[in-house]
C-alpha cells in the first residue's frame, strides 16, 4: 500500500522545537519530490518546504531560517525540524510526495499528489 504518515505534533511553548516525521511505504521516496505543508482553521493549505531529488531545498518565507527540510533513506522517512516555534506556526501539518521526477521548486499544493493524514501542530503558551 503507498501511503505517507506523518508524526511528531505536540503542544508546545513559544521557542520550542519539534521534530516531524514522514514515513513512507509502497514506494521509495528518494525517487520523488517531498513537500510539507500546512493548514491552520479558516486557512488555505500553504506549502511550507520541498526538497528534490536532486537535493534542492526551498522554504517559504515565514519559516526560513527556523525550519530544516531532511531526508533519512535507509529509514525512507523526511523529517521537518522546527526550532524557534511561533504561535503562528499553529496548524495541521502534511507531508506529500509528487510524481516521480516531477520538477518541483517551492511547494504549491497542485504539484503533490499523494498525501498524509497529517499531524497537528500547536503553539501556545
Amino acid at each position: 500500500q503507498v501511503q505517507l504518515v506523518e508524526s511528531g505534533g505536540g503542544l508546545v511553548q513559544p521557542g520550542s522545537s519539534l521534530r516531524l516525521s514522514c514515513a513512507a511505504s509502497g514506494f521509495t521516496l528518494d525517487e520523488r519530490p517531498i513537500g510539507w505543508f500546512r493548514q491552520a482553521p479558516g486557512k488555505e493549505r500553504e506549502g511550507v518546504s520541498s526538497s528534490t531529488t536532486a537535493g534542492d531545498t526551498y522554504y517559504t518565507e515565514s519559516v526560513k531560517g527556523r525550519f530544516t527540510i531532511s531526508r533519512d533513506i535507509a529509514k525512507n522517512t523526511v523529517y521537518l525540524q522546527m526550532n524557534s516555534l511561533k504561535p503562528e506556526d499553529t496548524a495541521n501539518y502534511y507531508c506529500a510526495a509528487a510524481a516521480p521526477r516531477e520538477r518541483v521548486g517551492m511547494p504549491r499544493v497542485r504539484d503533490y499528489i499523494l498525501w498524509g493524514q497529517g499531524t497537528q501542530v500547536t503553539v501556545s503558551s
